[in-house]
């Protein structure tokens, strides 16, 4: 009687153990989800996919995520400046990790979730949305948008540049 009591309990502990080990966030809130409606502006004359890179730093300005990078030649990552200095020029096996290809002008409805690059949530409190739009023989414009995870909705528009039309930003609590 004893052998089974102690085989029951080694049962019970071992599917505690991997529920646990399967679900290691069980009690951890589900990450905000942030929703970017970038439109990237059609240029006239000789026209060239401009070099994008999408951001997050926290209130004492650290880079905690990189939402996007977009790019072709890499010799030319260094003309993203600020996100460069910042984040580029530390990894290059986390630059290739998020590199895609660069886009034509056009709507690029996207959506992220509030994490940091090891896919963390983002605890509340202050951070800022920064992108960059780079283009060979056209402008360099750098947007931000401050905004607070908070657990409540909110919603912003950043103002057209001469790289892009006006830009949607939504902070959507789970």
């Amino acid at each position: 009687m004893k052998i089974k009591k102690i085989g029951l309990s080694l049962i019970l502990l071992s599917l505690i153990n991997f529920n646990a080990i399967a679900n290691p966030n069980n009690s951890a809130p589900a990450p905000a989800q942030l929703e970017l409606e970038l439109t990237l502006k059609q240029q006239l004359g000789e026209y060239h996919p401009p070099y994008v890179a999408s951001w997050i730093e926290n209130s004492q300005g650290k880079p905690v995520r990189t939402l996007l990078l977009w790019r072709e030649k890499t010799k030319w990552l260094k003309d993203i400046r600020r996100w460069w200095r910042k984040v580029g020029k530390k990894d290059a096996d986390f630059v290739d990790g998020i590199t895609s290809a660069t886009r034509a002008a056009g709507k690029y409805p996207l959506t992220f979730l509030a994490e940091d690059d090891q896919k963390k949530s983002l605890i509340k409190g202050q951070y800022t949305l920064f992108i960059e739009v780079v283009r060979e023989n056209g402008g360099r414009v750098i947007l931000r948008q401050p905004f607070v995870l908070n657990n409540i909705k909110s919603t912003f528009t950043l103002a057209a540049s001469h790289e892009t039309d006006e830009i949607q930003f939504t902070v959507l609590p789970k």
